[in-house]
């Protein structure tokens, strides 16, 4: 199995014609490994049914549990997902940074993003690859972190590429990340639940 491509692109000022890349390769269907604030992440583009259904078997991951959205910003969201005002108040806040929202799903999400219980979560990153990327996309990523199924998080492209680089069509190297998860906040009952405190603080959620 060939090995994916690894792309070296600046953590702190992308380049732009390396994005362009990246993103040319996500609107032909491919898969591309990705810095967020957290961790290495596999991402394809939304609208990529195939490339979802491939992340949840590369990851053996629940249909049950949804991957996550990631958005350049809080202006979409409402598109794909029912927001109460304190969930959006809260997410205002929050965003973006290291937190993962769990709503409830509107009808414009594809229903091969959400997994069996009608949820989505959602993500939006201030890693500036990841946003740039975003930005460039113009819609949305569903993405899912780096890791074997059982395994730790990977931290390192070179790692990657040997575990996971037969699975991806690129991998961009923004330098070492140390693995963190992400605080993961449910908002379906409308009331604030913490599902998993990672490296987000759960208290400023409720400052």
């Amino acid at each position: 199995m060939a090995k994916a491509e690894i792309l070296h692109i600046h953590p702190e000022d992308p380049q732009g014609r390396l994005i362009d890349r990246v993103v040319e390769v996500l609107r032909k269907g491919g898969i591309v490994v990705h810095p967020t604030d957290t961790t290495y992440a596999l991402g394809v583009d939304m609208n990529n049914k195939r490339g979802v259904e491939m992340l949840y078997q590369i990851k053996k991951k629940s249909l049950n549990r949804p991957l996550s959205f990631l958005c350049k910003d809080l202006s979409n969201i409402s598109e794909y997902a029912m927001l109460s005002n304190s969930a959006f108040r809260t997410m205002k806040r929050l965003l973006p940074g290291p937190y993962t929202f769990i709503l409830n799903a509107t009808k414009s999400a594809p229903h091969y993003t959400q997994g069996n219980n009608k949820e989505i979560g959602i993500r939006v990153p201030a890693e500036p690859i990841c946003h740039a990327i975003l930005d460039r996309l113009d819609h949305p990523l569903v993405s899912t972190s780096a890791y074997v199924h059982g395994g730790d998080l990977l931290a390192d492209p070179e790692e990657i590429q040997h575990v996971l680089g037969g699975h991806a069509d690129l991998i961009i190297d923004a330098g070492y990340i140390w693995p963190e998860p992400s605080t993961i906040i449910s908002f379906v009952d409308d009331e604030p639940t913490l599902i998993r405190e990672g490296k987000g603080p759960f208290e400023a959620e409720m400052a």
